[in-house]
């Protein structure tokens, strides 16, 4: 029977892997890190020296170092979509298969862009404060969606999904994305410069990649119109949150949601989340019982897999898995 190692800290174990882990125990040997936080990648080496698969949590990466001094790892299967902090190549060469997990957190997190641009419109969070710490809130005048523009940058699973709420909502939706064709006609596709200048909501919801680093700079912040909100559930590093401060001061940046940021696990910088005119969440777009469910039984399914001599859906590098030859 293969031998498991499941990176999850406990908190993370609980909320995304628990009530999967009794399926995990029925086709593998099952190790679970059993501290409170994130092991370090020697940490990680040493708990997992004796598995033969590691599920990983997002925030737990997939260094070169683990590949090359893990001669029994036959795979790394990434319990989320993101592999963008795994070394695949570094994998190819220790002949490492790795795996990430289904989509399923597409409307789980296209929720959450909805409702942190609804908090923004309408002043929610900050009325529940008020009223939590025994105060009396002021009527603040809120805004109304419908009849907005939304300006979604990145017209992948979540851009696509998300689009199509807020269009039958009744706003208009602007799409810039210049690797792919926007085919659904209530939607406009447009340059990135018209989408600025002309959206109350700008959504960045483009793949992390090294082109796509502070996609929301000082140029694009100045660029957008004055008073428009800026929407982030998608990868801390598209936005740079200096210059976002800065807008914030300024006054031409009308308000932030943000579900992720530069922080540890991608969540929101404190700094930056603390401040007024901040809707801030810790990272909880796909924190849903469907998807975090499906996620880990995706893995359950790739560990059965390899279990039965299959090669695992959703394989990254299948053609260098060497390992996993030698071992079938």
């Amino acid at each position: 029977m293969l031998r498991v190692f499941v990176t999850h800290n406990s908190e993370d174990l609980a909320a995304y892997y628990g009530r999967a882990l009794p399926e995990l125990h029925d086709v593998a040997e099952v190790v679970v890190n059993e501290t409170d936080r994130n092991l370090t990648t020697d940490e990680l080496i040493a708990a997992a020296a004796d598995c033969d698969v590691i599920v990983s949590h997002r925030s737990t990466a997939g260094e070169a170092q683990l590949f090359e001094q893990s001669p029994r790892l036959l795979a790394f299967l990434r319990c989320a979509v993101d592999i963008s902090d795994v070394d695949v190549e570094a994998a190819s060469r220790a002949g490492v298969l790795v795996a990430q997990a289904d989509k399923s957190f597409v409307a789980s997190t296209a929720e959450l862009a909805l409702s942190l641009m609804l908090d923004l419109a309408r002043h929610v969070s900050d009325s529940t404060v008020d009223y939590r710490s025994g105060q009396e809130p002021p009527q603040r005048p809120g805004s109304q969606l419908s009849g907005s523009t939304a300006g979604i940058i990145g017209y992948g699973a979540i851009g696509s999904y998300l689009a199509g709420i807020l269009s039958s909502l009744g706003l208009q939706v602007l799409v810039h994305d210049p690797h792919t064709t926007v085919a659904d006609s209530r939607l406009e596709q447009v340059s990135l410069d018209h989408l600025l200048a002309v959206s109350d909501y700008v959504l960045p919801l483009a793949p992390a990649m090294p082109d796509t680093v502070d996609l929301i700079g000082r140029a694009e912040l100045a660029a957008m119109k004055p008073g428009s909100c800026l929407v982030n559930v998608s990868r801390g590093e598209l936005v740079d949150e200096d210059a976002v401060a800065d807008a914030l001061d300024s006054g031409h940046l009308g308000g932030l949601a943000m579900d992720v940021g530069r922080a540890t696990d991608q969540r929101p910088t404190l700094q930056l989340a603390s401040r007024d005119g901040v809707v801030a969440t810790p990272h909880l777009g796909g924190l849903t019982p469907q998807n975090a469910d499906a996620q880990a039984a995706s893995s359950v399914q790739q560990v059965r897999a390899i279990s039965s001599g299959q090669m695992p859906p959703r394989s990254v590098n299948p053609e260098s898995a060497t390992r996993l030859q030698q071992f079938w």
